[in-house]
């Protein structure tokens, strides 16, 4: 599955898990079939990165591994640590979590913030640090959090018993002996809370939270890829629940506009326009690159349209240090007025009938 040899390394193991994970994974594939793809891959690795169950595959087969529960086979990976926290969302988890629709027990996890974050193509081809402002809700530092003015406990609510429900029963039916009703309503007094702030915080005016406005570092790897988000945990949104974890923050990362280049994955594309003479004689250029200029030579003859390739002049590819190409387009400029020499010039070229490999009649007409 994660095509490996049987006695591969746990790096080996690794490595080929991260690799055909990045590929698969639904976030970035959309092709029918990538998510249980995924799925599969993860199985793999979960059942070959643990030494036990992996004797036990070994020995006898899927059959070997056959009553482990998909819990049992993720709850002791470290998905973050093979990812870096790059560009996974797996709710806060695993990919058990997230593909078979299991959470953890406890409190509600806050929400995840995502936020766009427009790099050049230069950090893009470097790495490094960008900041980036946002502004989210955090506890009140004057009452901590409780909605209480100078941070004292609520009261917990008398009429619900701070359950924030007030239940009523009664008994009905034919056989009234036999038959409870229960009707439950969110509590009059509280209103749900279950506690009751006699005097709120002047701040927060009782919410326990107030808007605060932070700046972040995030590392940008290199090479990194158009829309890939990269996860800050703990910087999303509170929990809706005393005691809850607060969601995690994704900046998704854009590519800025550049006037000299189009980005296409890991390759730079560039118009080039030429002068007609140029395309027909041939000529040497200086191009821009994202390291100086470079020198490139236009074959005589070159016809419009015609696209060269720079070598290893585009951009890093993320994960494995290999070089986009830098493709140059060229664009022909054929002159709308001409000197009377000039014309005279082209006229004789017309008349020693040396441009039919060229079709420099079609282009003049």
């Amino acid at each position: 599955m994660l095509g490996v040899a049987r006695d591969a390394d746990q790096k080996a193991i690794k490595d080929a898990f991260r690799n055909l994970a990045m590929k698969y994974h639904p976030d970035r594939n959309k092709e029918p079939g990538a998510e249980e793809r995924f799925k599969e891959i993860a199985e793999a690795y979960a059942i070959l990165s643990d030494p036990k169950k992996r004797s036990e595959y070994d020995a006898r087969g899927f059959a070997g591994v056959e009553g482990f529960s998909q819990e049992d086979l993720f709850s002791g990976i470290n998905f973050e640590d093979i990812f870096g926290g790059l560009n996974f969302d797996f709710g806060g988890g695993s990919p058990f979590e997230t593909f078979f629709h299991r959470r953890r027990r406890g409190p509600a996890r806050g929400a995840n913030i995502e936020v766009d974050l427009d790099i050049p193509l230069e950090l893009v081809a470097s790495g490094g640090e960008k900041k980036v402002r946002l502004s989210r809700p955090s506890a009140c530092p004057s009452c901590r959090g409780t909605g209480v003015e100078g941070g004292a406990s609520p009261k917990v609510c008398e009429a619900c018993e701070g359950t924030g429900r007030i239940t009523r029963s009664s008994r009905g039916g034919k056989e009234k002996e036999h038959i409870l009703i229960q009707q439950i309503s969110t509590c009059p007094e509280c209103h749900g809370r279950g506690s009751i702030i006699e005097h709120p915080c002047p701040k927060c005016r009782g919410s326990g939270e107030v808007e605060q406005d932070e700046e972040l570092t995030v590392k940008i790897p290199i090479g990194v890829e158009e829309g890939m988000a990269l996860r800050i945990p703990g910087k999303g949104m509170p929990s809706p629940e005393a005691g809850g974890m607060t969601g995690d923050l994704f900046v998704v990362v854009r590519t800025h506009y550049d006037p000299r280049f189009e980005r296409s994955g890991a390759d730079l594309l560039r118009e080039e326009t030429i002068p007609l003479t140029d395309a027909v004689l041939g000529a040497t250029l200086q191009v821009p690159t994202l390291d100086g200029s470079a020198s490139v030579t236009i074959p005589p003859g070159t016809q419009p349209g015609a696209v060269l390739r720079l070598k290893g002049k585009g951009l890093p590819e993320f994960g494995n240090g290999r070089h986009g190409e830098m493709y140059l387009r060229i664009g022909v400029h054929v002159p709308e007025k001409l000197s009377r020499e000039e014309r005279e010039l082209y006229e004789q070229l017309r008349a020693i009938g040396g441009t039919e490999g060229w079709s420099f009649k079609k282009m003049w007409k």
